[in-house]
């Protein structure tokens, strides 16, 4: 049986940590407002304090309540055929704006997912912590049982699925000018260069 989004959204919206299939791997998700449930994807994780976690949200609009600057070339990129899709776009954040769960951080790493449900428990939740379901330094697993064996300890939730690609989404820099690709990944650089061209 699989969870609806409501019933995502209520595990995150109580500081759960949810497990789940995304349009690219599997995924880790936590509402950034519980520092605890942050803190436990970390240790499902094994992964280094001092890596931050990419951010999903359900549209263009999350991305601005977040106070994130988007350039001329990151709108051409959120109004490409690759958004909602396997893109991360990593863009600058104005303080001034930003929620208090960004304090201190300078930049964010951000992505709108192409999965139903997932963007449904992002518009019911807000945007959230999500990041790949492996343990760090691990390779990502096929299916969230092997998942679940992989991690150091277990979700509050489980979506029961695999990923829908073979490779995780392609990070584009664009606090930089001309903009970097940080991570190969599902879009090509040849699409990135179409579509900033």
């Amino acid at each position: 049986m699989i969870p609806s989004a409501e019933q995502i959204a209520e595990v995150l919206g109580q500081g759960g940590v949810v497990l789940l299939p995304t349009d690219t791997v599997l995924g880790l998700a936590a509402s950034p407002a519980f520092p605890e449930a942050v803190d436990k994807i970390y240790a499902l994780k094994q992964r280094p304090r001092q890596k931050n976690l990419p951010i999903m949200v359900a549209d263009a609009d999350q991305i601005f309540e977040l106070g994130a600057d988007v350039s001329f070339e990151a709108a051409k990129l959120l109004a490409s055929p690759y958004v909602p899709g396997a893109l991360t776009l990593i863009l600058p954040v104005d303080a001034q704006r930003a929620p208090t769960w960004l304090d201190g951080r300078s930049e964010i790493a951000v992505r709108i997912p192409d999965n139903d449900l997932l963007l449904n428990a992002l518009r019911l939740a807000g945007p959230l912590m999500v990041t790949s379901a492996n343990r760090s330094g691990a390779e990502t697993p096929a299916t969230t049982d092997d998942a679940l064996a992989q991690l150091h300890g277990a979700p509050d939730l489980t979506v029961p699925g695999k990923g829908a690609a073979p490779a995780p989404s392609t990070i584009v820099n664009c606090t930089v000018t001309p903009v970097e690709i940080e991570r190969h990944g599902v879009v090509s650089a040849a699409q990135i260069a179409e579509t900033l061209a």
